[in-house]
């Protein structure tokens, strides 16, 4: 389970870039919402440590049990609609000795773990059309536990990662595009449907807001304001930006933008920090997604390439969307900018699993020199 490692074998550059772009996202927060600040840095500090600790664990001990983190994580679902704590519309959040968490932040990880070890047992029959129907069953649970909460973005989230561990597990490219050749069209005519006033695909409230993406006058007022306003504060920032915990006037001071910590956190770094700032963060987490690629193309075995690149797939896919969110490319989804938005449960989590990213390049380097 433990085993000796070289301390010039640890991937310090990941360390480096994974520290940088949190504490821009701590001094943002503090900025937008000096209150939370605080919590944030205790996210950070549990975080680190939990991964640190991870890190020097093989991570074919904890994949030993893909069972039973499959099995956890589904009962973790379930306990939200049952003991969860209903916010914004939404039943989400789960209670347990006093640690409040978010269920679905955890199931992104252990999602990939699970399948990394699946894949890993079933390499060479993986494209069969029973183990095919197989991780689809496996899969339909927890996605529709969350989309249920309800969560469209996290679902496609979840979905879209999965699919490329599959992917990178060795799933047939012949499949894929079979797949894609029938989800595209069949995307376009469930959106054509959504816009439907009639519809019963998606909520009232989703398909407000993806009206209000498509029509952001009609809704300037209302569930296009945050959206607006957000593009708006970004431009203001220019260059260098207005810096942080300014009192001038902006988007931020007049609290044009409601929950701007979270899932409109590049609201503040555009506004404050300007496009200079934008683009570090930007540019360090295409960094840390690299470095994740990078441990993945060298791991020792397929689990850990399949867990390297859904880390990857993680931080690079959510991070786009949560900026094309706040630069008026998508529409308003929710989802936290990792590493930068506030949330514990989301920032923990994504640590967790840059733990086993970190033990997977460990390994693999452990490989080499022997």
């Amino acid at each position: 389970m433990l085993k000796k490692y070289r301390v010039r074998d640890y991937d310090f550059k990941l360390i480096i870039l994974l520290i940088a772009v949190t504490v821009i996202g701590i001094l943002a927060i503090g900025s937008a919402k000096a209150d939370n600040q605080n919590k944030q840095i205790l996210g950070f500090v549990m975080g680190f440590f939990i991964m640190i600790v991870l890190s020097f664990f093989d991570y074919s001990f904890f994949l030993r049990f893909h069972w039973a983190i499959y099995a956890l994580n589904i009962v973790f679902l379930l306990m939200v609609i049952f003991l969860g704590t209903e916010v914004n519309h939404a039943t989400r959040w789960l209670e347990i000795g006093g640690i409040r968490f978010q269920p679905s932040e955890l199931t992104k990880i252990m999602l990939i773990l699970f399948y990394s070890q699946y894949i890993m047992k079933h390499r060479e029959k993986l494209n069969s059309l029973k183990n095919i129907m197989t991780m689809l069953v496996l899969l339909i649970p927890p996605l529709y536990l969350v989309y249920d909460q309800p969560d469209l973005s996290t679902t496609i989230v979840i979905a879209a990662i999965v699919c490329i561990v599959w992917y990178v597990g060795g799933l047939s490219y012949k499949l894929i595009f079979g797949v894609l050749a029938l989800a595209v069209p069949t995307a376009v005519i469930l959106f054509i449907m959504i816009l439907q006033p009639d519809q019963q695909i998606i909520n009232e409230f989703q398909q407000l807001r993806i009206l209000a993406w498509l029509e952001p006058e009609k809704y300037s007022k209302t569930l296009a304001y945050q959206q607006t306003n957000a593009m708006m504060a970004i431009g203001s920032g220019q260059l260098w930006g207005k810096g942080l915990n300014n009192t001038t006037i902006s988007v931020k001071n007049g609290n044009f933008v409601s929950e701007s910590e979270t899932d409109f956190i590049f609201t503040i770094i555009g506004e404050e920090l300007g496009f200079v700032g934008g683009c570090i963060v930007v540019i360090l987490l295409f960094l840390i997604t690299i470095e994740c690629l990078n441990v993945a193309r060298k791991a020792k075995d397929l689990a850990g390439t399949c867990i390297a690149s859904g880390i990857a797939a993680l931080i690079g896919f959510q991070s786009f969307v949560n900026i094309a969110v706040a630069t008026g490319l998508f529409p308003n989804t929710g989802l936290p900018l990792p590493f930068v938005s506030y949330g514990l449960t989301s920032l923990v989590s994504l640590y967790i699993g840059m733990g086993f990213v970190l033990n997977v390049r460990l390994q693999c380097v452990r490989k080499y020199n022997n």
